[in-house]
């Protein structure tokens, strides 16, 4: 059973600033427990002020060549693209961190996506040291919540969602970018935190709906996540949380 916690703040800004406080603790938690950090970033907008702090304000916080980055998802265009995660990610944080290359693992969206997707899982086992019929345990991965209720680029109804065996998988969704590799939602769940960060009134109906609304992950998949033996942390604005009974 997973534990889970509601915190919501004023503003987006406190959003971003409480984000890279968390991931500065569980950074240093992992760290000394078992000598890194296996972060999963998440893509779209919402993160991207959040790694510019982790890169500014929090740069001495984070023992930064012990940390291991790999991505929730990722849009099937080239890294130098502006829809690309990684691209984002690499603008805002990981190019100011003075990384070794060997601890970026990045989806290939420049690649045909099922062989991307393919790539990825094999590359997720090399690093984890896991056999077919295993998941790797990320020691946070990070999500952010689509208007649909989505959550990396599991969407709602795609047969996907149901994937129970596969790692990574090539997907087609009804997006700007519609060509798209995925975690699955057991990798998902089998990391020792996640942390949701979610901002904005335009995202209070899916938060609603995951939160408190009836039990229907095909229609509102972020109700997959339920870590196996891991804790779930939400962080949303006033904004994002504007619609719930039991907002606090």
């Amino acid at each position: 059973m997973s534990d889970r916690q509601i915190l919501v703040l004023d503003d987006a800004a406190a959003v971003h600033v409480r984000a890279a406080e968390e991931i500065t603790h569980f950074a240093g938690e992992a760290i000394c427990t078992h000598a890194e950090f296996n972060l999963c970033l998440a893509g779209g907008s919402t993160p991207a002020a959040t790694y510019e702090l982790l890169a500014t304000r929090f740069l001495l916080s984070v023992d930064w060549k012990e940390v291991q980055f790999y991505w929730g998802d990722e849009r099937c265009v080239p890294p130098t693209d502006t829809a690309s995660n990684f691209g984002m990610a690499n603008r805002t944080m990981l190019q100011k961190l003075g990384l070794r290359p060997e601890q970026i693992h990045r989806m290939r969206g420049e690649d045909p996506p099922t062989q991307a997707a393919d790539q990825y899982q094999d590359e997720l086992r090399r690093c984890f040291s896991i056999e077919e019929g295993d998941f790797p345990r990320f020691d946070l991965v990070l999500l952010g919540l689509g208007a649909n209720a989505h959550i990396a680029s599991l969407f709602p109804g795609h047969p996907a969602l149901h994937e129970r065996e596969r790692l990574a998988l090539a997907v087609t969704v009804e997006a700007e970018q519609p060509h798209r590799i995925t975690l699955t939602a057991p990798v998902i769940n089998h990391a020792a935190r996640v942390m949701f960060m979610v901002t904005g009134v335009e995202k209070a109906a899916a938060v609603k709906s995951v939160l408190e609304g009836p039990r229907d992950p095909d229609r509102y998949p972020a109700q997959m996540v339920a870590p196996e033996d891991g804790e779930i942390l939400w962080l949303m604005d006033k904004a994002a949380a504007s619609l719930l009974a039991n907002s606090r």
